[in-house]
């Protein structure tokens, strides 16, 4: 029997572990995946973690995905590469590969404005998601009254989705806690003249209309200069606010400037027709320099693709070259709400979030088997509070006892 290719996978992320599901599959691989998380975070519905969703539709653990798969799951944070020993390292531990792949996603940028990183909150991992939700409720409690501004940074997906959902969020700790009715004011902040800049204009005109529709007061084609402790100063002026949300940057993963990789002028790694970097160094989902990179359906495919070309030389076939895939895009914006584009079909209400819906329950089933994937779909429809008023546990406890 020949000997088994030794696949490293390094990276948590949908690109990562749809490939680990696939390769494990051939008995002509031995696959590891190497994250330095022990759970897979679905980053779409991470705004709902903090507005009051249920967290199990933000994360699974790896066990789970992986469990009765031959996969090696490593808890570990990579470090260096070693081409010629073909060898990657974490601060300890060596792996050695036959054949590596790279998924390891983007990271935060605030672009070195001043005091964003030490004052304004993130959405990006679960404990981001917990930490906002958890002072929009001690604020609301203890100051029995919204903060001046609920204030989004960034009109890109993450922030018009987080930007809709907060108006019936606040709205609903009032009403639980039996506050004064306050009007609620929150502002989205975004450098480029119109939100979703990448999308077509009426894709963007419809979600500005529906934001505004929801109370949300838009600052467009505004930079940010500069958030203190109590607000923040962008070009339009100031707002005061002590719950300030980042959602408008992300870079590469400095892994690959650290080790030499050749980055593109977009900040992507560059890749060849079948999505190599090198000779056996594969760089797949947000990480590659590839059309539609940073969308989950993208990185998915790319899994697929390299997979795929892995199967084909290990039986001694030629590779197919990589072709893209145009991604669905959808974004919600208040319940109930959501924007599609698909194929040049566009969408507006609804049907919009109907098919939001669909596609997440797609996206669980590409990861796991359909039952298991029907519990974090389901669960995307739940809510849960650690307070037990706001939970509707609770009604004969004093507000003023539980934050």
């Amino acid at each position: 029997m020949a000997k088994k290719q030794k696949v490293i996978i390094v990276g948590g992320g949908f690109g990562g572990i749809k490939a680990a599901l696939l390769l494990e599959r051939n008995p002509a691989f031995d696959v590891s995946l190497v994250s330095e998380r022990d759970d897979f975070r679905y980053y779409p519905s991470l705004y709902r973690a903090a507005t009051g969703g249920k967290l199990t539709a933000s994360t699974i653990p790896l066990s789970e995905i992986f469990e009765d798969k031959n996969i090696s799951i490593i808890n570990d944070t990579i470090k260096s590469l070693d081409r010629s020993a073909k060898v990657v390292a974490s601060a300890d531990k060596k792996y050695h590969y036959d054949v590596l792949i790279l998924a390891l996603g983007v990271i935060t940028n605030f672009f070195g404005i001043k005091g964003l990183k030490e004052y304004a909150y993130g959405i990006k991992t679960i404990d981001e998601a917990k930490r906002l939700r958890d002072h929009i409720h001690k604020q609301l409690v203890e100051d029995r009254k919204p903060d001046l501004n609920y204030v989004v940074i960034g009109g890109g997906p993450t922030g018009v989705e987080l930007a809709g959902a907060l108006p019936h969020y606040v709205k609903h700790i009032m009403e639980a806690h039996g506050l004064k009715k306050s009007r609620i004011h929150v502002d989205l902040v975004e450098a480029a003249p119109r939100l979703m800049p990448r999308m077509p204009k009426p894709y963007s005109r419809a979600i500005a209309k529906r934001l505004r529709k929801l109370g949300v007061k838009l600052y467009l084609g505004e930079t940010v200069r500069s958030e203190t402790v109590d607000g923040l100063e962008f070009s339009g002026g100031t707002l005061k606010s002590r719950t300030v949300v980042w959602t408008a940057g992300v870079t590469n993963h400095p892994f690959f400037a650290a080790n030499e990789f050749n980055i593109t002028d977009h900040g992507k790694v560059a890749v060849d027709e079948f999505l190599a970097a090198e000779d056996d160094i594969y760089v797949i989902g947000d990480n590659a320099n590839t059309p539609y990179s940073g969308m989950a359906q993208t990185a998915l495919h790319d899994a697929e693709s390299v997979a795929a070309n892995l199967e084909r030389l290990a039986r001694g076939a030629k590779p197919k070259p990589y072709q893209a895939a145009k991604p669905a895009y959808v974004t919600p914006a208040g319940t109930g709400w959501a924007a599609l584009m698909w194929k040049g079909v566009h969408l507006y209400g609804w049907l919009g979030w109907v098919m939001r819906s669909a596609a997440d329950f797609v996206a669980y089933h590409d990861l796991e088997p359909i039952w298991k994937a029907a519990d974090h779909w389901l669960a995307e429809a739940g809510e849960e509070e650690t307070c037990l008023i706001c939970a509707g546990q609770a009604k004969d406890i004093p507000a003023s006892q539980v934050i």
